[in-house]
Formats: structure tokens, C-alpha cells, sequence
């Protein structure tokens, strides 16, 4: 039976961006906060000149939203505070990231635009993706590229901030361009080469100014890139002797023990302070023997070269 709730909609057009927030005025606002919210995080020594040149200006910019920030040079901390100016609940959430940004080293200006409408931030912890110390600067490092090519190649594709700062990498975008960045970093982190991801984005930001394939299946146009596994047997120091022997229907003698070869040389029977005699003079025997070699190498030094006993000369004769 079809739907009897199906009208013409005269206002609803293709024109309407039905994704599109509103950015909240104080009319819409029911009151004050009957609670008070706050957020609070540290930031390094290193920081603390440069938050102090521009606290002025991180404060202007929150303060429109009604909320208060605290910079506590002692404790080496930023809070950020609701207040009865406060209209929009959201505001101090933005409030928590831009103090969560500015711990992580992105300047004060770029850090401010998270309070817009739109934009979002992601801080990709990588130290933990990767064991290896050398390892995990190498594959850090790729993120980055020659000059930081790879790096503005990828903000260019996704339309966001990307900084690559110690163990974490910050980033400030729309939620879609976030989500292909923390995808690109961990593949990267796991020994995924970035171009690869990066072509597949340029392929796709291609396919998307075409509205004939908006509604068709774009994975025949994607690159499929084939993963070679290497060989991951490790090869012996010590080949075996595989040379053809003569055939023998016993079987080799087994290896003797290491209890079996203190009985053979009578170590087995001695008692615990002869065995602690016995290993003593192996040391000192040992160490006897370094000392002697020290010694000649020493005095190979101080050894005159030979030298070769000059041949006599001969007379040349003029011959008459």
C-alpha cells in the first residue's frame, strides 16, 4: 500500500545544504549554567615563553564565547572555565581542545580556529605503534617527506593543519579530512609508504568533480597495490655439511652432556670450594695469557725496522 504521508515539499530544494550547523546566538540560549564546567591540562617547560607573549590573544578569542582562561606559570598549567556569560554549551569543549593544541606546540592563531563551526582536531598517538626506537623515527620521518613535501601534499588533499611534533601528531580539519589523516598515519606507522595513500586520495578527489560517478562503485578505479612478502627464514651462520657420505646403518653417537664431560675430566667429583679453586686458576690463567699477548703487541712497537745493507755502487768505466 504506499505511504498517504508522501507530500510535495515546495521548500525543500536541491540548493539546501541539510548538513549545514548553524553557528548559536545568545537568543537561543535557555540561561545560564547551573554547573560549572572546566578543563585543565600542562604544558611543557619549553612552552612557557611563548604562551606568555600570547595568552592576550588566545583570551580575546575565547572570552566572546563566554569563557574564562587561567594560565598558571607556577604549576605550569592552562584551565579554561564556564561562566554565567556562557551561552553555548559546545564552546567549552572547543575551549578544552584549543588548550590541548597549544600544549602540543601549534601556534596560538592556527589553535584558535577550532572554535569555528565546521572544525574539529585529532591528536594521533604514534610512540605505541612502534617498538622500535629507530624504527619509529624512520616511519615518523616519512610522514614528514624531503623538505615536508609528503606533509603538504596531505593537508593540500584533506584540507587540514597537520603537525608532526614528538611522540603525537596533531591535526585541525573538517571530521571527514581527520578521518583520512589518522588512517594515512597509522598505515604509515605499520610500513605503509604514505604515496601510496596519497595517490588513491588525488584518484579519488578526481572521481568526486564528476557527478556522473557520484553513485557508482569507484574501487575498479582505485590502484591495487600487491604486497611482496619477503622471505622472513633466517639464514644460519653455520651451513651443515651436506656432502654425501658413506652409508652406515647406526646411528651417530649422541652429543655428551655437560655432566657427562665433568665426570670424563673429574670436575664432577670435587667439592664446591675445589670447584671455586679450579675456576679461579682457569681465570687467572686466562687472564695470564691476555696479559702476555698485551705485552708483545706493546713491545712490537718499539722494534726497529730492518733495514737493507747498501749496495756498493758501481764505477762507470769510459771505454776508449
Amino acid at each position: 500500500m504506499p505511504s498517504t504521508h508522501k507530500k510535495e515539499k515546495p521548500w525543500d530544494t536541491d540548493d539546501i545544504d541539510k548538513w549545514k550547523t548553524d553557528p548559536m546566538t545568545k537568543e537561543e540560549s535557555s540561561g545560564p549554567f547551573l554547573e560549572e564546567s572546566s578543563f585543565m591540562t600542562l604544558f611543557p617547560k619549553y612552552r612557557e615563553r611563548y604562551l606568555r607573549d600570547s595568552w592576550p590573544l588566545i583570551t580575546k578569542a575565547i572570552e566572546k564565547y563566554g569563557i574564562t582562561a587561567v594560565l598558571d606559570l607556577v604549576e605550569g598549567s592552562m584551565t579554561v572555565k564556564t561562566t554565567r556569560k556562557t551561552f553555548d554549551p559546545a564552546a567549552i569543549l572547543n575551549a578544552r581542545d584549543v588548550i590541548k593544541l597549544l600544549a602540543r606546540s601549534v601556534p596560538a592563531p592556527q589553535a584558535i580556529k577550532i572554535l569555528e563551526d565546521g572544525i574539529a582536531c585529532d591528536i594521533i598517538k604514534i610512540r605505541s605503534m612502534v617498538r622500535n626506537k629507530e624504527r619509529f623515527v624512520k616511519r615518523r620521518q616519512r610522514i614528514l617527506g624531503q623538505n615536508g613535501t609528503t606533509l603538504k601534499a596531505l593537508e593540500l588533499l584533506t584540507q587540514t593543519y597537520i603537525l608532526v611534533h614528538g611522540n603525537t601528531v596533531s591535526v585541525m580539519g573538517p571530521f571527514k579530512g581527520l578521518k583520512e589523516v589518522r588512517r594515512v598515519v597509522e598505515d604509515t606507522m605499520e610500513n605503509v609508504h604514505p604515496i601510496y595513500l596519497i595517490k588513491e586520495l588525488m584518484i579519488k578527489r578526481e572521481l568526486a568533480k564528476d557527478p556522473a560517478l557520484a553513485n557508482e562503485d569507484w574501487s575498479r578505479y582505485l590502484p591495487n597495490f600487491k604486497k611482496r612478502t619477503l622471505s622472513k627464514r633466517r639464514t644460519p651462520f653455520k651451513v651443515a655439511d651436506k656432502s654425501k657420505k658413506t652409508y652406515t646403518p647406526f646411528p651417530p653417537a649422541p652429543e655428551k652432556s655437560k655432566v657427562d664431560m665433568q665426570i670424563e675430566s673429574g670436575e664432577y667429583f670435587l667439592g664446591k670450594q675445589a670447584k671455586q679453586r679450579a675456576a679461579e686458576a682457569e681465570r687467572a690463567e686466562g687472564a695470564k695469557q691476555k696479559k702476555e699477548e698485551k705485552k708483545r703487541e706493546r713491545e712490537k712497537e718499539y722494534v726497529p725496522p730492518e733495514e737493507d745493507a747498501a749496495k756498493p755502487k758501481k764505477r762507470k768505466t769510459s771505454k776508449k
